[in-house]
Protein backbone atom coordinates (compact mmCIF):
# COMPACT_ATOMS: atom_id res chain seq x y z
CA UNK A 1 0.00 0.00 0.00
CA UNK A 2 2.80 2.40 0.94
CA UNK A 3 4.80 1.53 -2.18
CA UNK A 4 1.78 2.27 -4.40
CA UNK A 5 1.18 5.64 -2.74
CA UNK A 6 4.83 6.64 -3.10
CA UNK A 7 4.83 5.54 -6.75
CA UNK A 8 1.63 7.52 -7.42
CA UNK A 9 3.01 10.68 -5.79
CA UNK A 10 6.31 10.31 -7.64
CA UNK A 11 4.46 9.80 -10.94
CA UNK A 12 2.33 12.91 -10.42
CA UNK A 13 5.41 14.91 -9.46
CA UNK A 14 7.32 13.79 -12.56
CA UNK A 15 4.32 14.50 -14.78
CA UNK A 16 4.03 18.05 -13.37
CA UNK A 17 7.79 18.55 -13.68
CA UNK A 18 7.74 17.54 -17.36
CA UNK A 19 4.93 20.00 -18.12
CA UNK A 20 6.63 22.76 -16.16
CA UNK A 21 9.95 22.28 -17.94
CA UNK A 22 8.46 21.86 -21.40
CA UNK A 23 6.94 25.32 -21.21
CA UNK A 24 3.35 24.44 -21.85
CA UNK A 25 2.23 27.79 -20.42
CA UNK A 26 1.81 30.69 -22.80
CA UNK A 27 3.64 34.00 -22.44
CA UNK A 28 1.75 36.81 -20.80
CA UNK A 29 0.56 40.06 -22.28
CA UNK A 30 2.93 43.01 -22.18
CA UNK A 31 1.86 46.37 -20.79
CA UNK A 32 1.87 47.93 -24.26
CA UNK A 33 -0.31 45.15 -25.69
CA UNK A 34 -2.79 45.55 -22.84
CA UNK A 35 -2.90 49.31 -23.38
CA UNK A 36 -3.51 48.88 -27.13
CA UNK A 37 -6.27 46.35 -26.41
CA UNK A 38 -7.99 48.73 -23.99
CA UNK A 39 -7.80 51.61 -26.47
CA UNK A 40 -9.20 49.41 -29.25
CA UNK A 41 -12.08 48.21 -27.05
CA UNK A 42 -12.92 51.78 -26.04
CA UNK A 43 -12.89 52.89 -29.71
CA UNK A 44 -15.16 50.02 -30.77
CA UNK A 45 -17.55 50.69 -27.88
CA UNK A 46 -17.71 54.38 -28.85
CA UNK A 47 -18.47 53.50 -32.50
CA UNK A 48 -21.23 51.09 -31.46
CA UNK A 49 -22.72 53.70 -29.11
CA UNK A 50 -22.76 56.26 -31.94
CA UNK A 51 -24.46 53.76 -34.25
CA UNK A 52 -27.10 53.00 -31.61
CA UNK A 53 -27.79 56.71 -31.03
CA UNK A 54 -28.07 57.33 -34.79
CA UNK A 55 -30.50 54.43 -35.11
CA UNK A 56 -32.60 55.71 -32.18
CA UNK A 57 -32.73 59.25 -33.61
CA UNK A 58 -33.41 57.88 -37.14
CA UNK A 59 -30.21 59.36 -38.59
CA UNK A 60 -29.04 56.02 -39.94
CA UNK A 61 -31.06 56.11 -43.18
CA UNK A 62 -31.58 58.92 -45.66
CA UNK A 63 -34.82 60.86 -45.45
CA UNK A 64 -37.59 59.96 -47.86
CA UNK A 65 -39.05 63.45 -47.66
CA UNK A 66 -39.01 65.52 -50.82
CA UNK A 67 -36.77 68.52 -51.04
CA UNK A 68 -39.35 70.25 -53.31
CA UNK A 69 -42.00 72.60 -51.97
CA UNK A 70 -45.58 71.69 -52.65
CA UNK A 71 -47.68 74.82 -53.50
Amino acid sequence: MKKTSVSMILGIFLFALIFWLSGCSQPGETTAEGHRRHIRNARINQQELNQDIDKALLFDSPSKLSDKRIP
